[in-house]
C-alpha cells in the first residue's frame, strides 16, 4: 500500500492532470467507477489505484478481478493519497491510468447516413463533456473536436462526460482537415451563428450532416462560416444573445433525431 503523498507514482498521477504531461507520456487519468467500467468496455488501464476506505459498496471489488485479469497493475493507497491523486469532490476510491487512444480523422467510419458534431476550439471541459453525453445519448455517429483547446484526454471531460467519451468514436483535427474530410464523405456542414438568418429546424438533416458549433464567446471562426454550406440560427427571444454552447448542441442534435425518426 502506498501511504506517501510524496510517492515518486502519486507525484506522477498529479502531473498527468496537465496537458503537456499527458502528451508527453501518451496516458490520461479516469477516476470514478461508473467511467471506468464504460472506459474498461474498449480498452485495458495501465494501472489501477483504489482505495478500500472510500468504496462505499461491496459490489464495485469485482473490478478489482476485472482488472487484474487484464493485465493492469493493482495499486492500494490510502485514503489520504487517494485523496491527493482524486480530481473530483467526493471521490469514491476507484482511479486508472489508460493509454491515451488514437484521435486521427483516418479511424473514423461515417457509415451510410452519418450524422456528425464538429465543435470548435471548446475551451470548458465541461462543456465538451455535456456535449459528448448529449452525442452519445442520441446515437450521433462521431464527435470532432477541431483544433482544440481542451483535450479530449482531460480529466474533467472525462468526468462531465460520464464516460461518454470512451462510447462517441471522436477525433481532433484542424479546420482544414475537418472541411476535407468532411467534404470527401459527402456530408452538408451546418453551422450555428447568430447571425444567421435561417432557423435550425427549417434545414434538412435527414442527409449526411455535421453540425458545427464554436466556443461561446467568439462563435466559429471565419473559415467555418465561409466554407459552411448553410448557416443557421436559434432563436432568442430574451437579452442574452447566445446560448451555452453545449444546450445549442443538444437543441441541433435532438432537431436531426426528430427529422430522422
Amino acid at each position: 500500500m502506498i501511504t506517501s503523498v510524496q510517492n515518486p507514482r502519486i507525484k506522477h498521477l498529479v502531473a498527468l492532470r496537465d496537458r503537456r504531461q499527458r502528451d508527453a507520456d501518451n496516458l490520461m487519468l479516469v477516476e470514478g467507477y461508473d467511467e471506468l467500467s464504460i472506459a474498461l468496455s474498449g480498452d485495458q488501464p495501465v494501472e489501477l489505484y483504489y482505495c478500500m476506505a472510500l468504496i462505499r459498496q461491496p459490489a464495485q471489488m469485482a473490478l478489482l478481478e476485472r482488472v487484474r485479469l487484464s493485465g493492469a497493475e493493482l495499486v492500494e493507497v490510502n485514503e489520504r493519497v487517494f485523496e491527493k491523486i482524486a480530481y473530483r469532490d467526493n471521490p469514491d476510491g476507484w482511479l486508472a491510468v489508460f493509454r491515451l487512444p488514437r484521435r486521427e480523422l483516418s479511424i473514423l467510419k461515417p457509415g451510410s447516413n452519418p450524422l456528425i458534431v464538429v465543435v470548435e476550439a471548446i475551451e470548458k471541459p465541461g462543456n465538451l463533456g455535456a456535449i459528448l453525453r448529449t452525442a452519445d445519448a442520441a446515437g450521433v455517429t462521431a464527435l470532432i473536436s477541431c483544433d482544440p483547446v481542451t483535450d479530449l484526454g482531460n480529466p474533467n471531460v472525462v468526468r462531465s462526460s460520464k464516460g461518454a467519451v470512451f462510447c462517441v468514436p471522436v477525433a481532433e483535427a484542424s479546420t482544414t482537415e475537418t472541411i476535407q474530410w468532411l467534404r470527401e464523405h459527402g456530408l452538408t456542414t451546418v453551422a450555428a451563428t447568430p447571425q444567421a438568418k435561417r432557423l435550425y429546424t427549417d434545414v434538412d438533416m435527414r442527409i449526411p450532416v455535421a453540425l458545427v458549433l464554436g466556443a461561446e464567446k467568439p462563435g466559429l471562426s471565419r473559415a467555418w462560416l465561409d466554407q459552411a454550406d448553410i448557416s443557421v440560427q436559434i432563436p432568442m427571444a430574451g437579452r442574452v444573445n447566445s446560448l451555452n454552447v453545449s444546450i445549442a448542441a443538444a437543441l441541433m442534435i435532438y432537431e436531426a433525431v426528430k427529422q430522422r425518426a
